[in-house]
């Protein structure tokens, strides 16, 4: 009796195990046959249609409008190619005609690869529409054959094109090479073993990751770059661009207290789809995060503001400048216009940028307070931590020394160089209250999975009390309404215009007629809701940033306040 109850026993938990692999074998094919039903068609497409490994998938990139809509940055385009068989073609001149009459091709580049007799397979034509390769198709032509195509598409061409950067293969696989591209690589690649899975083998020899395996670490990429802004701050650093003959002139608008990046953009650019044609291959980098400046004056209010934080000064503590410019050592700093001043407020060394005022800060402050702000707490020599890739930290080494005309020429934003990145994320300690938050252009991963994943940033502790960051944003805000004529009567903005001496690269000094222009600022000043930077480097025909930025800058901050609605603070 009991041996029948252990047989009746066994029987049903064999019973078990072979239902429990029925339904792994029949969940499975579900996977396989439903649920990656997409991927092995492509996959049976890619073997049997192409002979070579140009037919991929790759996740999207996606813009986010101001309503929350996404718009496509990066996505997949699919037509047909091409390709001869020159062993098969009979009369060149004959078959030259016929397609060239279809798809138009260069007559000698397609007559040396018909003359490659041993070679089976010859690529004459890309990205062929529908329409073409069925009116070839129905032409008939021995030794041409028409094959299935994918690659990678950006429909805004050159919109964002130094944020969103590019792929290419690298053999057979395909890579991110430049911005969100590279830096989401493993999150927008689609690799092969999502495509092949020995089926049985995985069934029984690992069935928890044949049942739960999923899809989490890839997806599609959603920006915080609003297209319709970019768009704008293209047009418009173009103008400048124009308009200066500069070498460079770039744009950025930050949200302060998140670090969403709104806007990027940069002259010289590239067409994303077009990459190829580019001989200089520099002009692919993304400046913003590459590249590192002698910023100059837009670097005084930093220093201001750490000299208010510690209690040092205010805006109404006076100085005498009788001289228009300081000797320390055996250098001499001089005001912009060499003419002193008298005695003057410290709201009037930010509203007539005098240098020698803010020696006169630097030297209050000392060597040690004045660098733990400038390296400890806006952190100019540090990486940002910005989603791109091959961030550069910014090149103060001069502060790392005694040398008292380091530290003099730092005050004014001389002899220590920094990242745009860096010093929009020090401004935006400013309008924020006092937090240096991490630059971004990535919001959200919407994973294959179905999930979408926020991404967070870090936002630091504070480096600045709130009432240090109330103080320096009213002297901003009295420096815009004094000196600029543009200065808005219904939105108060604080800002501040820089020009620095280019120095030469072999280390000998400075250029006397080569400078780099930049002006940042934020607005409203009273609830700040974007952080607006602009360069120039070295425009010709101007002295000073007021000149070749002020009225770009003013034309900005009027669309922003206009497209986004905000209200008048004043």
């Amino acid at each position: 009796m009991q041996d029948a109850r252990i047989q009746r026993r066994r029987v049903r938990i064999l019973i078990g195990i072979v239902i429990f692999f029925s339904l792994c074998v029949v969940a499975r094919l579900f996977f396989l046959q439903v649920v990656n039903q997409k991927d092995y068609k492509e996959r049976a497409q890619r073997q049997y249609l192409t002979p070579v490994s140009e037919s991929f998938d790759r996740g999207a990139i996606y813009f986010t409008k101001k309503d929350g809509g996404t718009m496509a940055a990066a996505t997949i385009a699919s037509g047909f190619k091409l390709a001869i068989d020159p062993s098969k073609i009979g009369n060149t001149e004959k078959s030259y005609e016929l397609i060239n009459a279809i798809v138009p091709i260069e007559k000698e580049i397609f007559f040396n690869k018909a003359s490659k007799k041993r070679d089976p397979y010859e690529e004459v034509a890309l990205r062929l529409t529908e329409e073409q390769a069925e009116a070839v198709t129905n032409a008939k032509i021995t030794g041409v054959s028409i094959y299935r195509q994918k690659w990678r598409f950006y429909p805004g061409g050159s919109l964002a094109a130094k944020a969103i950067g590019f792929v290419s293969f690298k053999e057979d696989e395909l890579l991110g090479r430049y911005g969100l591209e590279r830096y989401y690589n493993d999150v927008l690649s689609r690799g092969e073993n999502n495509f092949y899975v020995n089926f049985f083998a995985e069934i029984f020899t690992n069935i928890q990751s044949t049942l739960f395996k999923n899809k989490t670490t890839t997806g599609d990429v959603v920006t915080t770059i609003e297209p319709t802004v970019q768009s704008q701050l293209e047009t418009l650093i173009a103008k400048v661009d124009q308009k200066w003959g500069s070498d460079a002139v770039g744009g950025l608008i930050m949200n302060p207290f998140t670090g969403e990046i709104i806007a990027m953009a940069h002259v010289p650019t590239f067409d994303l789809n077009e990459y190829g044609k580019e001989k200089d291959v520099s002009i692919y980098g993304n400046p913003f995060s590459q590249d590192v400046y002698e910023m100059g004056s837009i670097v005084k209010p930093l220093v201001m503001a750490g000299a208010i934080d510690a209690h040092i000064l205010t805006p109404e503590t006076t100085y005498v400048d009788d001289l228009g410019y300081v000797k320390i050592q055996d250098r001499t700093f001089y005001n912009f216009d060499k003419k002193g001043r008298g005695k003057a407020t410290m709201q009037d060394v930010l509203s007539q940028s005098l240098n020698t005022g803010m020696i006169f800060v630097g030297q209050k402050m000392g060597k040690d307070i004045f660098k733990d702000y400038m390296l400890g707490r806006y952190k100019l020599g540090e990486k940002t931590g910005v989603d791109l890739p091959s961030e550069a930290s910014g090149l103060v080494s001069g502060l790392k020394t005694p040398n008292d005309v380091n530290y003099a020429a730092a005050a004014f934003g001389q002899g220590i160089a920094t990242s745009p990145l860096a010093i929009v994320r020090a401004y935006a300690s400013l309008a924020n209250g006092g937090h240096l938050v991490t630059p971004h252009l990535a919001k959200e991963i919407k994973l294959e999975s179905g999930v979408t994943k926020t991404l967070s940033f870090p936002v630091g502790n504070p480096i600045l009390s709130p009432d240090t960051t109330k103080t320096i944003t009213n002297m901003l805000v009295t420096v815009v309404d004094k000196g600029y004529h543009r200065a808005n009567p219904h939105y108060s903005i604080a800002a501040k215009t820089g020009t620095a001496q280019m120095a030469k690269p072999d280390g000998t000094g400075y250029y006397d007629d080569r400078n780099f222009h930049s002006l940042i600022g934020f607005f409203p000043a009273s609830d700040p809701k974007f952080v607006l930077y602009l360069f120039n480097n070295y425009p010709k025909g101007a002295s000073f940033s007021s000149q070749t930025l002020a009225d770009p800058f003013f034309e900005m901050v009027q669309f922003m306040t206009s497209y986004y609605e905000l209200t008048p603070d004043r």
